[in-house]
């Protein structure tokens, strides 16, 4: 099993006052799966998604990541977790404009203390996979929406992790980008990375091969789909 929660609790404290965003979600996802998780605003969908990627800790529960307890880590080593095992995909990209796509795709490498030979290798190779090659030298602005994502989804697989997290991935997307941005993404799950989507975009959870909904902080749903061959 590549993650295992248990009870896990979230809240926020606003002023006096005690927000609890999620009550006690328990959730199992294994390694090669492809999750979608889907819910209104404020269903507690993103801040699930954060404690998934440890971008978040739960203020209860447990939550194991390929074996390793990560509710009680420390600082240093949950970043060295989200940087070693973990790549994100958002909706907005978050690539650095001065930089070229190859460079972009690089850039998480450098952190991993990978030499420079093997990150430019590795890069390339992501960028020609998904069919970037001709494109490694331009900047984002001279890419458009769904070329940005390709470099964006490069990036989060660079450092070859076991979990990709993909918020709103398709949030600022044509209907036509959509299309070919989920494409990739079930060709790399056939490939074996386990991939979790957080959307309310009922053509991209259609997608995964489980669906899980999430409504006022609790695990509702989690229910096995046939996903469909074409948006």
């Amino acid at each position: 099993m590549l993650m295992v929660l248990r009870n896990i609790h979230k809240s926020y404290r606003l002023g006096t006052s005690e927000i609890e965003i999620l009550r006690g979600i328990d959730l199992d996802i294994d390694q090669g799966d492809y999750v979608a998780i889907v819910g209104s605003s404020g269903s507690g969908k993103s801040t699930l998604m954060n404690i998934l990627g440890c971008l978040d800790r739960p203020s209860l529960g447990y939550y194991q990541l390929a074996g390793q307890d990560i509710t009680q880590l420390p600082d240093d080593d949950l970043a060295d977790v989200r940087n070693g095992q973990i790549g994100f995909v958002f909706q907005q990209f978050n690539l650095l404009p001065r930089l070229s796509a190859l460079e972009n795709v690089m850039l998480p490498m450098v952190y991993a203390g990978i030499p420079k030979p093997d990150r430019q290798q590795r890069a390339e190779a992501l960028l020609v996979q998904i069919g970037l090659g001709d494109r490694m030298a331009n900047r984002p602005r001279q890419l458009s929406g769904g070329q940005q994502q390709r470099v964006a989804i490069a990036r989060a697989l660079v450092n070859q992790p076991s979990l990709l997290l993909a918020d709103e991935p398709t949030g600022a997307l044509d209907t036509k980008t959509t299309e070919e941005t989920m494409a990739l993404m079930t060709d790399l799950n056939r490939q074996g990375i386990t991939i979790v989507i957080v959307t309310h975009e009922p053509e991209v959870s259609d997608q995964a091969r489980r669906v899980i909904r999430v409504q006022d902080g609790e695990l509702i749903s989690d229910q096995a789909n046939l996903p469909q061959t074409a948006l």
